[in-house]
């Protein structure tokens, strides 16, 4: 008993004494050596995302440096793609091919990965296992393919903990080719919905030798709306928005609802549901995506609400004119549309759906010392009894603000281990030949820490074919799925992409700790 409590009295004073010595030093210009600049002198003014089209073949240069940028009235120092924060929205059609010529102006070697987009392996964007890291002031050209319509996004692949929160992604928004059942809309709208943490006014610092915030993840305290804190989108009365959601943060889940409006959800990661259906609500994890289209027939302003089971946060603000759009759209709004192109795609995987997994993956976490159990952290949950469906087994806050502070990738190891081998991330070795592979996903909560995680796959995409042990009855496909603390998803991998690809958790921080793994499709 006094060895135990020894050890715990040493473990906390260094990590309190640590955590005193970081805050020191976040604050000390003369201490800031092992922390990223915060420089804004002689930096560009960071502007609004623009939209770009272009066409099969065409060629798009993107390049990835720093910005100054305002955020509620004080000036901080950003990344930003072709100056803009998102970088600009990359408009093509389905089926098209663009060559996109990335220039890395920032400090630091990058690249980037076209987040759900089945592309040619050698363009995946991660360093090391699909292409060399992109020193500063280097190029490369990525030649990209897109199969499916939809939204997509990029985002750099090396300390994606840093690069994305301080403003490195932007989207594709793939067009359906003609013929497809999308619905008519008078307009469409990508939305990035973000958080970035702010202390005293500026973005909390971010350690260069390693990531920090790895317990739980960096939460913000300021939303984030496609680059701006008073984000506001104006509308004509009885114009059908179609709305491309876009979960950038680190690791925050968000609620969506548009106070007063009805919305319909359409379609997610890869693409359309197979039917529509109408929503209150719609939950977008990390990385995800949603496709929400909505119809505003009344005059007034609606806000862009995220809902957690304490709180509701308002993130932006939609005005509707009396101004009247002439256009038919309004009437067809009310009709739950299936989309048969869809459905077809899913057809010949459905024989699978009740076949015994193949793989099991398990998702728990270590402590050097399982320091957090032994200050107090305990079996933190939000497994809350009474908590709506889906709701369940996730953290909305960061409810251990001073231990996620203090963690680091010394202190903490996320992990997926194969649970038929016991090997544990980057040692999992599996192999697919071309085809139909039903994956069990478990999140354990044994750990010291368990929460949410949502674990995305490279270069595939795949049906989430039952969760928390209810078969799924309208499908999308997906390239991230959450998989809550406790719960258990099965989904069907289309591994039909050759080459060697990544699969992890999209909570940036556990990137950053350890948790992912690769597999080859042969």
């Amino acid at each position: 008993m006094k060895n135990k409590t020894l050890t715990f009295i040493v473990i906390a004073t260094i990590l309190i004494g640590g955590a005193i010595l970081w805050g020191q030093s976040s604050g000390n210009k003369e201490a800031m050596s092992g922390v990223f600049s915060t420089d804004t002198a002689g930096l560009p003014e960071a502007k609004q995302n623009e939209t770009v089209e272009l066409k099969d073949g065409d060629t798009f240069d993107l390049t990835a440096g720093f910005v100054k940028k305002k955020i509620k009235g004080k000036e901080v120092r950003m990344l930003a793609y072709n100056g803009m924060i998102p970088g600009p929205t990359i408009k093509i059609q389905e089926g098209a091919t663009i060559t996109v010529n990335f220039k890395n102006d920032t400090d630091m070697a990058n690249t980037i990965h076209s987040h759900g987009v089945r592309m040619e392996n050698a363009f995946d964007g991660v360093p090391d296992v699909t292409q060399p890291a992109v020193s500063p002031g280097d190029s490369f050209a990525y030649t990209l393919s897109f199969p499916d319509a939809g939204a997509y996004w990029y985002h750099p692949h090396m300390r994606d903990d840093y690069n994305i929160e301080m403003g490195l992604y932007g989207n594709f928004l793939v067009t359906p080719a003609s013929g497809s059942s999308w619905n008519s809309v008078d307009r469409e709208v990508p939305i990035f919905v973000d958080d970035i943490l702010l202390l005293n006014g500026k973005i909390a610092p971010f350690k260069k030798d390693e990531a920090d915030h790895t317990l739980m993840g960096r939460y913000g305290n300021t939303a984030f709306i496609n680059g701006e804190t008073d984000y506001t989108l104006l509308v004509k009365k009885n114009e059908v928005v179609r709305f491309y959601f876009t979960n950038s943060a680190n690791v925050r889940p968000f609620n969506l609802a548009l106070l007063g409006a009805k919305m319909k959800l359409v379609g997610g990661d890869n693409g359309l549901y197979e039917r529509d259906i109408w929503k209150d609500e719609v939950l977008v994890n990390p990385s995800e995506r949603a496709i929400v289209e909505v119809l505003f027939d009344t005059p007034g302003e609606y806000a862009l609400q995220s809902k957690t089971p304490e709180r509701t946060y308002t993130l932006g603000t939609i005005i509707v004119s009396h101004e009247q759009v002439a256009s038919e759209t309004a009437k067809s709004f009310a009709t739950l549309r299936a989309h048969p192109e869809v459905i077809k795609s899913i057809d010949p995987f459905r024989q699978y759906f009740d076949v015994p997994h193949q793989r099991r993956l398990a998702l728990s976490v270590d402590t050097i010392g399982n320091t957090m159990q032994m200050m107090g952290g305990g079996m933190m949950t939000s497994n809350k009894e009474g908590l709506p469906t889906g709701q369940a087994g996730i953290e909305w806050e960061d409810d251990m603000a001073m231990m996620n502070q203090m963690s680091d990738t010394g202190l903490i190891k996320w992990k997926i281990v194969d649970q038929d081998t016991g090997k544990e991330n980057m040692d999992i070795d599996w192999s697919f030949k071309r085809g139909a592979v039903k994956i069990r996903i478990e999140n354990t909560s044994n750990g010291v820490h368990s929460m949410q995680h949502p674990i995305h796959f490279h270069g595939q995409r795949f049906l989430v074919v039952n969760q928390n042990g209810t078969p799924q009855t309208n499908l999308a496909w997906k390239d991230t799925v959450l998989v809550p603390s406790g719960q258990t998803v099965d989904i069907l991998l289309d591994a039909s992409n050759s080459g060697t690809w990544m699969a992890h958790c999209h909570i940036l921080e556990h990137i950053e700790a350890g948790m992912l793994f690769s597999f080859k499709v042969q």
